[in-house]
């Protein structure tokens, strides 16, 4: 298969991976208040290893050298702990489509990271795309509002969810990296596993004071949501991209995200957004639009 062909799959995942990522930031802000976020995360990696696992062991297998330097996946598993206990921690105090602008800050982060680990060049056109969309980002952040941005006065909930974007800019380009050679179900399972492991020791507290028969039935939905598309098929997908293109166009499509849950809060019946907002979503799909291009 030619590096074409391979670079527009990466390209078809990712658009993808945006539709089933901004889902989980409408349904997220519903649970995050109903349930500790490293219980939630803990039976979402649950769930999402064991369909990850058997996709495993139905296709690839496990061979030894896969298992060569476990501290990779944990490495791994340990970066997307820290993003999704502080994205659930965000939600419960900010709305999913400033909290999904937040989001869309992680491909300039990626962007540095991806040349301090890989040294992967950012063109001029791609750093005045990033640019661009940080512009949006902000203007979604803040509501279009200018004495809010001038005030810069951050929400709580946002401050605390740029922590986790931060510690997701940093897995993208580790997962190139640190991959030598194994197929991307068995990488994303071994990373699971990881973060299956961190999340049982530091959220052991919560695991165990969880009420698990009275949780109502959003939060089960919600887990469901997040450990087979937002968590499983993801993870497969991001990973499956990041070994077909640069690490800043794979985090590109997360520019997306905020328009799609948009129409997840619609859809939901929360109505949409003011028409100022519009705007820094038509930013950061602008950027997008620049970083796709060679």
């Amino acid at each position: 298969m030619d590096a074409k062909t391979q670079a527009i799959r990466g390209h078809g995942a990712m658009l993808l991976f945006s539709v089933l990522v901004a889902g989980s930031f409408s349904l997220g802000h519903i649970a995050a208040p109903l349930i500790e976020p490293a219980a939630l995360n803990a039976v979402r990696f649950l769930i999402a290893s064991a369909i990850i696992g058997a996709l495993v062991f139905l296709g690839p297998g496990i061979k030894r050298e896969h298992l060569d330097a476990p501290w990779r996946y944990l490495m791994l598993g340990g970066m997307l702990s820290i993003y999704f206990v502080l994205m659930f921690e965000g939600l419960k105090l900010a709305l999913p489509v400033s909290t999904s602008a937040v989001f869309t800050l992680t491909p300039i982060m990626s962007a540095g990271f991806g040349w301090l680990l890989l040294r992967q060049i950012t063109t001029p056109r791609m750093a005045v795309a990033l640019i661009l969309a940080a512009i949006g980002a902000v203007w979604v952040i803040f509501r279009g509002d200018i004495e809010a941005i001038r005030a810069f006065n951050i929400g709580k909930g946002e401050t605390i969810f740029f922590f986790g974007c931060l510690a997701h800019a940093i897995y993208t380009p580790l997962i190139r990296k640190l991959n030598r050679g194994e197929p991307p179900l068995v990488f994303t399972f071994g990373t699971l596993l990881a973060g299956l492991l961190v999340l049982s020791i530091y959220g052991a507290r919560d695991i165990a004071a969880t009420d698990w028969t009275t949780l109502p039935a959003i939060v089960w939905i919600t887990i469901l949501y997040v450990a087979v598309f937002a968590s499983a098929t993801t993870f497969f997908l991001l990973q499956y991209a990041t070994l077909r293109l640069p690490s800043a166009k794979v985090m590109a499509y997360t520019y997306l995200v905020p328009a799609w849950v948009i129409l997840w809060e619609a859809a939901l019946g929360n109505g949409l957004v003011g028409a100022t907002v519009f705007a820094g979503v038509g930013l950061t799909i602008v950027a997008l639009l620049m970083l796709l291009k060679d």
